[in-house]
């Protein structure tokens, strides 16, 4: 949705996952605790501070979860970087993945590839730069980190959610309240204030026509939609409850999208 909004704007180069075979694996890697900040940073330097440079835009974006894990090094290596904190529903997100993404997300065979790697990474040999095996597992401090092994796919992914917003939340604790905006998915799709409000931390100019861009889901293979079961909602809470809670999601009834 952000790339095709965008994208159309004059003067903004945006992309989606921008070289994520290169990114993903990279950002993992320093969220296991498998390289180190600097090397990180030198990966950011390589990807998207290169292009960034030789861009000619007035602008250039990526719009990309995987980027996540690696706002420190992005910070220090584009000063004049903002970052947009997008979320939504924990709801929508561990349904939309579970169902939409198959084999490319949290996969049985792909995480215990992973983990067994993550586990032993002198004597374990890294899996290739595929997405599907490149989604973090907790960290041995973690307190689920044990438990995590038993989770079935859409419990793993559950995880995921609440994890990639909290450490989203202490890495932009750490920088400037200029640097950074939070904004809710549903709130870009329901009022064209919201629209308007990202468009000015963007120093973009706002048009009525920019919020049609947001009033719709974008990037879908499968149009189609439906309601977590009560199985579902309980694992999501025990395991995500939390961030629910802290993101303003858990006293809001989940929603149906309408494609």
């Amino acid at each position: 949705m952000l790339h095709k909004a965008l994208s159309a704007e004059d003067g903004v180069e945006m992309h989606h996952e921008y070289m994520v075979q290169i990114t993903q694996p990279l950002a993992v890697r320093r969220y296991q605790g498998l390289i180190g900040s600097e090397e990180a940073r030198m990966g950011v330097m390589l990807t998207h501070a290169a292009a960034v440079r030789y861009s000619s835009a007035r602008l250039w974006g990526d719009s990309s979860n995987k980027l996540s894990w690696l706002i420190p090094e992005l910070a220090e290596a584009l000063p004049h970087a903002r970052f947009v904190h997008l979320v939504r529903d924990g709801r929508k997100v561990a349904g939309s993945y579970f169902r939409k993404l198959g084999d490319e997300c949290y996969d049985d065979r792909s995480t215990a590839i992973l983990q067994a790697h993550v586990d032993d990474p002198a004597n374990v040999s890294a899996p290739p730069p595929e997405k599907k095996y490149w989604w973090p597992v907790p960290r041995k401090d973690n307190p689920v980190a044990a438990e995590f092994r038993r989770y079935s796919q859409f419990e793993r992914i559950c995880w995921h959610w609440a994890e990639i917003n909290r450490v989203i939340l202490t890495s932009l604790c750490a920088l400037p309240a200029e640097r950074q905006t939070f904004v809710r998915l549903e709130a870009l799709q329901e009022s064209p204030d919201a629209v308007k409000g990202l468009y000015d931390f963007l120093n973009l100019s706002y048009r009525d026509a920019a919020y049609a861009a947001f009033a719709r889901p974008h990037n879908v293979n499968r149009p189609q939609d439906r309601l977590l079961d009560a199985g579902e909602r309980a694992r999501l809470d025990a395991i995500a409850g939390g961030m629910m809670r802290r993101l303003g999601y858990a006293d809001r009834a989940e929603y149906v999208v309408n494609y």
